[in-house]
C-alpha cells in the first residue's frame, strides 16, 4: 500500500512541477509567469518530499522534509512577491488586457513605499 502512495504522491508533484513548466511558456506577462511557477513549483516539490518521506519511513529522512517543506512555503511567496514589486518598480509592463493596475499612482517613486 505504501509503494501507491509513493506513486501518486511522486507522480502528482512532477505534474505540478510539469504545469509550472508549461505555466512559464503560457502566460502573456512576468507577473503571471512568477505566480503560476511559485504556487505550482512549492506544491509540487512539497509532494516529492513527502513521497520521499513516505518511501523512507525514517524520522531523521521525515524531520528533514518537514523542513524542507517549511522552509519553501515560507520562502517561495516571499521571493516571488520581491522579485515582482522589484519588477513593478523599474518597468516591467502588465499584459495588454489587464484589467486595472490597483498600484498605479499609489507608490512614491523616491521612496518606493505606499502612499
Amino acid at each position: 500500500m505504501t509503494d501507491f502512495w509513493i506513486l501518486v504522491l511522486s507522480s502528482s508533484g512532477a505534474l505540478f512541477i510539469l504545469l509550472a513548466a508549461i505555466g512559464i511558456l503560457r502566460m502573456p506577462d512576468f507577473y503571471l509567469r512568477v505566480s503560476v511557477t511559485t504556487k505550482a513549483a512549492t506544491l509540487g516539490v512539497g509532494l516529492i518530499l513527502t513521497s520521499a518521506a513516505v518511501a523512507f519511513q525514517q524520522f531523521a529522512v521525515t524531520s528533514r522534509v518537514i523542513a524542507i517543506i517549511i522552509f519553501i512555503l515560507l520562502t517561495g511567496p516571499v521571493g516571488a512577491h520581491i522579485i515582482g514589486r522589484a519588477a513593478y518598480f523599474i518597468g516591467v509592463k502588465l499584459w495588454d488586457k489587464t484589467g486595472t493596475d490597483d498600484l498605479k499612482g499609489k507608490y512614491n517613486d523616491r521612496n518606493h513605499k505606499l502612499k
